[in-house]
């Protein structure tokens, strides 16, 4: 890729989005196709310093895999099933393998408590739910109230009429016929966490991959010879989306980290896998320059590229990045319904505080509570337009949610922000506004962090996992 210049990619971008569509050929399969079928599409590593490595042909069998034993387990299309797993491969393969046979991951986090569980798995109907035997046991507590649910899947040792994953994917075939899904098919559904109401959850359609191509090409940066990192877990949108299915997308390798977040851990890591993008987000970024004299202990030669979603960066964060590594930390916005499609990019002037200017193919403004547009400079709620392929398709079993949100073509998010002359978008000094709940500068997969890493720290007073 040359010199990005964004005046010139915003005018010529069009979108080319195939009818048919399936976001588990498109991020492995195609590939095999391809002389990439031997590139490493993950690496992976632990907290006690285990690792592995699996190509796109590896991910091909392994979801292939997958996709059959759910199909033995009586799964057809549009069935949902409930991904309860740390930053593991069988993450991955689960995922995919699912969205393969036209079935629903729901991917949600290790740390939610039973109660959580047991709504989530009500409300979607869900049918079976993989996850390890360190996570099973809240799944248990709540399955006598869960009717829809038939199975347990898990990872490591299972007991009793719990399903072992190793068992179910040996006996199961590495040929599968991939359900011919279209683009405007139910792909995956997110559950995001609102301080005043039950979880919603997001519906996203398979258009979702190939509808933030410019993220992953333009605010991440990613090349073909890259190594690209997300520091957060799977489970939440953003590490989703530019951890994981973006860079497959375009045959890119990745690299997860399963255990907890330890800033000098993941200059150990940067450093040893040469990794050249990251991304991450403005706690963690907080974190590691918290550590003294880190650009004297390790090498991040390889590392060339920085995001952050989020919370906007305290200015003094990106300075010191900057100081200390000389690399920019690249911002952007997003949140659960439509994952980042504003930010700043290298190679565009920067005006320090801004939240820079929307993605090529994304079309935004500043518009009140009627969807209707204000003048540059007022503030309003920052609309996205409601034809966007990146933008979910509606609630989860909730249509008056939907259609609060929608107003004259747009997508409501409930930031408030104004537009300068020049296109840039800048955050209000207001704090919220009554649209559908949703808050101002904390966007969805980052309340999601900071209230998991509460819910962690409190369980870890009380001994638990």
């Amino acid at each position: 890729m040359g010199e990005f210049n964004y005046e010139k990619e915003y005018k010529s971008w069009k979108w080319n989005i195939p009818e048919k569509y399936n976001i588990g050929y498109d991020c492995v399969d195609k590939h095999t196709e391809t002389n990439k079928r031997n590139k490493v599409a993950l690496y992976w590593e632990n907290s006690e310093g285990d690792s592995e490595k699996f190509t796109f042909n590896d991910m091909k069998r392994l979801t292939n895999k997958f996709g059959n034993a759910l199909k033995k387990l009586g799964f057809n299309k549009g069935d949902r099933f409930l991904i309860r797993l740390p930053n593991i491969p069988e993450f991955h393969v689960s995922f995919l393998g699912g969205i393969k046979i036209g079935a629903i991951p729901i991917p949600s986090s290790v740390i939610l408590r039973s109660y959580e569980i047991e709504y989530r798995i009500n409300d979607s109907g869900i049918k079976a739910v993989i996850t390890s035997s360190d996570y099973v046991k809240d799944v248990n507590e709540v399955m006598e109230k869960c009717q829809s649910l038939e199975q347990i899947i898990i990872v490591d040792e299972a007991y009793g009429d719990q399903l072992l994953y190793n068992t179910l994917m040996n006996e199961s075939s590495s040929n599968l016929d991939i359900e011919p899904t279209s683009k405007e098919d139910m792909a995956f559904i997110c559950y995001k966490s609102e301080s005043k109401e039950k979880p919603n959850g997001v519906v996203h359609l398979q258009r979702w991959v190939p509808g933030n191509d410019p993220s992953i090409l333009f605010w991440q940066q990613g090349r073909d010879d890259d190594l690209l990192a997300h520091t957060g877990d799977l489970n939440w949108i953003y590490p989703l989306g530019n951890g994981f299915l973006y860079p497959w997308r375009w045959g890119f390798s990745t690299f997860i980290y399963n255990g907890r977040f330890n800033s000098e851990r993941w200059f150990e890591l940067l450093e040893n896998y040469k990794i050249t993008n990251l991304a991450s987000v403005p706690m963690a970024y907080h974190k590691f320059i918290e550590v003294k004299d880190a650009e004297k202990k390790y090498d991040l030669s390889s590392l060339r590229h920085c995001i952050s979603a989020g919370e906007p960066l305290n200015t003094n964060i990106i300075n010191k990045w900057k100081k200390l590594f000389n690399l920019n930390i690249y911002e952007g916005i997003g949140m659960t319904e439509i994952m980042v499609f504003l930010s700043n990019f290298e190679g565009m002037k920067i005006k320090p505080g801004s939240c820079g200017k929307p993605h090529p193919g994304k079309i935004c403004s500043i518009v009140n509570k009627q969807g209707k547009p204000v003048p540059d400079g007022e503030n309003g709620v920052l609309g996205v337009r409601q034809d966007d392929p990146g933008l979910f398709k509606e609630y989860w079993k909730n249509p008056k949610k939907t259609e609060i949100c929608f107003k004259n073509g747009w997508f409501l998010t409930g930031n408030i922000l104004y537009k300068d002359k020049d296109g840039y978008y800048w955050f209000s000094r207001k704090d919220k506004i009554s649209i559908h709940n949703a808050t101002s500068h904390k966007n969805s997969h980052e309340i999601e962090f900071i209230e998991d890493l509460r819910k962690f720290q409190s369980n870890s007073k009380k001994g638990s996992n």
